[in-house]
């Protein structure tokens, strides 16, 4: 079934136009969508993920083919018959290139070429085209073009067509197969240096990880399904300006901040890279360091887009995710983004225990928010005790620090001038407490003793 499409993107990229003929102004590639149902497969909602992946990349979608098959087809993957209408329908929009909404084998890929005759990219390859035009980090820039070298690796034969490697012949069979031989051998070496220079920015990675872990400030990060909302909410909890678009992927780069809570508590917040169903599992090789920010997190805020009709299909897809990088463990606050959309009541919802589990907001109105906030806070309150400290005099620079990295409930005045301060605090802040340079452990005292004048907190 061939269903002829017409789209814009909202923000096409520049790095994938083609010239027109003339040569003067630059146009986006047109694109025919190929999408195949298999038994209990959405074929049509996934078909619409494709379309939103084609405009992200900066195609115009110019028809897209449907069809049915039980298995994938040995040879192209889509069937013969299939292929020929892909080609009809190619020819009719005259388009530029085919995207099949599934993984593809590289002779899947090069057979399909050559009935179509067009080039062809499996939904691996879209992803990874995506990725590339949205890195702009020094580490997120190696991450996919690490995982860009692993794809081609295994496509290289199709580049050099030009040579008739395969038709043999008198002056043909050397020089194709050296040019091949050789390009193998350059991205195997580019391969080497990326994964050195990778291993480089991950040891700089873990030690500002580890860095982070002497101030006890617990690390909280955003995860959820592509275009959630998730760097929408970042900006709004945060006041920073990281790029928000509605578009799959709009970043990639992890971004944090340190924002306040009720109660004089800090979390860091950090936000991620949006996840997909059937996720590369090149790209999760690739971003293995960038997604350990997730592992290491104490709590992960999963966003949900309320407004869309899969929503629990795409809450599976980010779990299955985070079971592959070892996340699955870390506690979870689902947040529904989007009620604005849906005309849903802000609102908060606790399990059995009484803990928040759920709680529904619009990250782009702000209606909701102050919810969360309080939830953050509390989600951290009901691990907190209570300390008394007796800081001497001359304990200055101490109780400075104390004041600006903990939360001081009550504090009073001995009449030695020495400050007593009750604190509250969690296990791991009463560590970095124990191990910073100027506390003594005779400072903290079991109760507080009478004959000392109050100032207040």
């Amino acid at each position: 079934m061939t269903i002829p499409t017409t789209a814009t993107s909202r923000t096409p990229a520049t790095n994938n136009r083609a010239a027109d003929p003339a040569g003067r102004t630059p146009r986006r590639e047109r694109a025919v969508l190929v999408q195949l149902k298999f038994p209990g497969t959405d074929a049509e909602a996934q078909l619409e993920e494709l379309r939103l992946l084609a405009l992200s990349a900066g195609a115009e979608v110019a028809g897209a083919v449907l069809g049915r098959r039980e298995r994938p087809d040995a040879a192209t993957y889509i069937g013969r018959g299939k292929s020929e209408e892909v080609r009809d329908a190619v020819a009719a929009a005259a388009a530029d290139l085919v995207l099949v909404n599934h993984e593809l084998s590289p002779s899947q890929e090069r057979n399909l070429e050559k009935v179509v005759g067009c080039r062809v990219l499996d939904r691996t390859g879209l992803i990874l085209d995506i990725f590339a035009q949205r890195a702009h980090s020094h580490e997120g820039k190696l991450q996919v073009e690490l995982a860009q070298l692993d794809h081609l690796a295994t496509r290289l034969v199709r580049g050099w067509t030009h040579l008739e490697r395969q038709k043999g012949g008198i002056g043909l069979r050397g020089p194709g197969e050296t040019q091949l031989e050789t390009d193998r051998r350059l991205i195997r070496e580019r391969v080497k240096h990326l994964n050195r220079r990778l291993e480089k920015v991950r040891a700089q990675r873990g030690s500002r990880r580890k860095a982070r872990r002497k101030i006890p400030i617990p690390t909280v990060s955003l995860v959820g399904y592509t275009n959630a909302g998730k760097s929408s909410l970042f900006n709004r909890l945060t006041g920073a300006e990281v790029y928000a678009a509605d578009q799959l992927f709009a970043t990639l780069d992890p971004t944090m901040r340190r924002i306040a809570l009720p109660g004089n508590t800090s979390v860091i917040l950090a936000d991620t890279v949006g996840f997909i169903r059937h996720l590369p599992h090149k790209l999760v090789e690739a971003f293995k360091s960038t997604l350990e920010e997730v592992a290491q997190a104490e709590l992960l805020l999963h966003v949900v887009d309320a407004a869309s009709p899969e929503r629990r299909e795409h809450a599976e897809q980010v779990n299955a995710v985070l079971r592959e990088i070892h996340a699955e463990t870390v506690p979870q606050i689902t947040i529904f983004n989007k009620i604005d959309l849906t005309g849903d009541a802000p609102r908060v919802e606790r399990d059995e225990s009484g803990r928040v589990s759920q709680i529904w907001l619009s990250a782009a109105t702000g209606a909701g928010v102050e919810l969360l906030r309080e939830a953050l806070a509390g989600h951290y309150r009901h691990r907190r005790f209570t300390e008394t400290l007796r800081l001497p005099p001359a304990a200055g620079r101490l109780h400075a620090l104390i004041h600006a990295r903990l939360h001081v409930v009550r504090e009073t005045i001995d009449t030695d001038g020495a400050w007593r301060m009750e604190i509250e605090l969690e296990p791991a802040q009463l560590d970095w407490l124990m191990q910073t340079p100027d506390f003594e452990p005779a400072m903290r005292i079991a109760e507080p003793a009478p004959g000392y004048a109050e100032t207040g907190s």
